[in-house]
């Protein structure tokens, strides 16, 4: 099954089923200026407010094409009227399309499926790179300094979160949901378990522990 992600700045995304049409499952989420709450895994579609509660549609738009997690995603701006200034500005900032507002799931999915094929193509890059830490997406292996991570598909899906999200302290809710563990659910704790294997690849490749304790909230990926 392929995810094509759908994100939205707007809230009313939570109101929004997810679609199994086919091989592929179209998921929706919200975003906000701090990024998407999970992994994205596979290609992404993102709808952007004109106007946001902390920030300029313009604004985020910047941001994601700066982005190393989302920079290859389809992006269209909602604008509040069909204005010829507002249409430029939009893709003068980055956004691919736009749409005027409101939208609702119907119009996302049209929109979504009509620029599909794409998608497809602009998926996120194979490689993730930071420091002499080394992800590659395509053969689901970790690299120090070009030496094999000896981790689990978990960690594994851990690291690239991590990675996604540098220095940022990220609580043990957080990761579980970032990692997209819905069913079954997944006790805390567990997170630490991950955490510690983490490290202990870590120091056996020389790389000492990146993986910084923040007491009482969480944990922090610190970049190289």
């Amino acid at each position: 099954m392929r995810v094509v992600n759908i994100f939205l700045t707007n809230e009313i995304v939570e109101s929004f089923e997810d679609l199994s049409l086919g091989d592929h499952e179209y998921v929706f989420g919200q975003i906000d200026q701090a990024g998407p709450r999970r992994l994205v895994e596979g290609s992404a579609c993102i709808f952007v407010d004109w106007v946001m509660p902390d920030m300029a549609g313009l604004e985020m738009c910047r941001r994601l094409r700066a982005s190393d997690q989302l920079s290859d995603a389809h992006i269209t701006m909602v604008l509040e009227e069909d204005d010829a200034e507002d249409r430029r500005r939009a893709l003068k900032a980055g956004a691919d399309d736009y749409v005027v507002g409101p939208i609702d799931r119907t119009v996302v999915l049209d929109r979504v499926m009509a620029v599909h094929g794409d998608l497809e193509q602009r998926s996120s890059a194979d490689l993730i790179e930071r420091g002499p830490l080394t992800i590659n997406l395509a053969s689901l292996q970790a690299r120090w300094n070009d030496e094999p991570l000896p981790i689990r598909p978990n960690e594994f899906r851990l690291l690239r979160f991590f990675a996604e999200n540098p220095d940022r302290v990220l609580t043990r809710q957080q990761l579980i949901d970032g990692l997209g563990k819905r069913e079954p659910a997944i006790d805390e704790r567990t997170v630490d378990v991950w955490i510690g294997r983490l490290r202990r690849a870590f120091r056996k490749v020389g790389a000492g522990d990146i993986l910084r304790t923040v007491r009482s909230m969480g944990y922090v990926f610190d970049t190289p």
